[in-house]
């Protein structure tokens, strides 16, 4: 398990690795079954990694539950609807707070922009890559998925002056959101990495390089 991205270890540290018994029983097979392989062996690892886990869990646990959900949704590879859910509410409740008012019917249709907003930001950060591009930010091709995903229609007259600031502020409150989940990530990282944990032996090792 690699503390060097926030993002990655609230990924890895809900993904338990398992160990390899084929390639194990292949590589005694190779040396000799009265090799030593290592002073450390798979359950070491496994051991390890559940008690770096651990910590990030705790950390994450600490989150009020909107925010944690967001991450949830953001990393978690067993995230479900329910965080889903409730990152999108999330995301619509932090933008809205900031938005000048709305008719109820453009407010009705600015919930599934919000969504839309979410599934962008994710796709863009899936897994705590944080390598991909937005896969819709051309209007257009947002406006077909919205239509395709959700049967939400919106015109593409004036795009800007109607749409363009309420994405905008959903992207902020996405921003704003990911921070404040990652904020106890990354303070356990620091510790850990200021004490130079191995995180594959449990013991002193080289420290990383923090990032977000």
């Amino acid at each position: 398990m690699k503390l060097n991205s926030a993002r990655l270890a609230w990924h890895d540290c809900y993904y338990s690795p398992g160990d390899s018994v084929a390639a194990f029983a292949i590589e005694r097979a190779k040396l000799g079954g009265a090799v030593q392989l290592s002073e450390f062996d798979g359950r070491t690892t496994r051991a390890v990694h559940q008690a770096i886990a651990g910590r990030i869990q705790q950390a994450i646990n600490t989150l009020p539950p909107y925010v944690r959900a967001f991450g949830h949704w953001m990393y978690n590879p067993l995230a479900e609807v329910d965080e889903q859910e409730y990152a999108e509410a999330a995301v619509f409740v932090r933008a809205y707070n900031k938005s000048p008012r709305m008719t109820k019917r453009k407010m009705d249709r600015a919930r599934y922009v919000a969504m839309g907003v979410l599934y962008r930001y994710r796709r863009m950060h899936q897994g705590g890559q944080s390598a991909s591009l937005d896969p819709l930010q051309k209007p257009e091709a947002f406006r077909d998925w919205l239509d395709g995903e959700y049967g939400i229609r919106l015109a593409s007259e004036a795009w800007a002056r109607d749409w363009g600031g309420w994405v905008g502020l959903c992207f902020d409150a996405c921003d704003d959101l990911d921070r404040e989940a990652l904020a106890p990530v990354s303070s356990v990282i620091r510790v850990m990495n200021w004490h130079d944990v191995d995180t594959e032996t449990g013991g002193t090792g080289k420290g990383c390089t923090f990032l977000i």
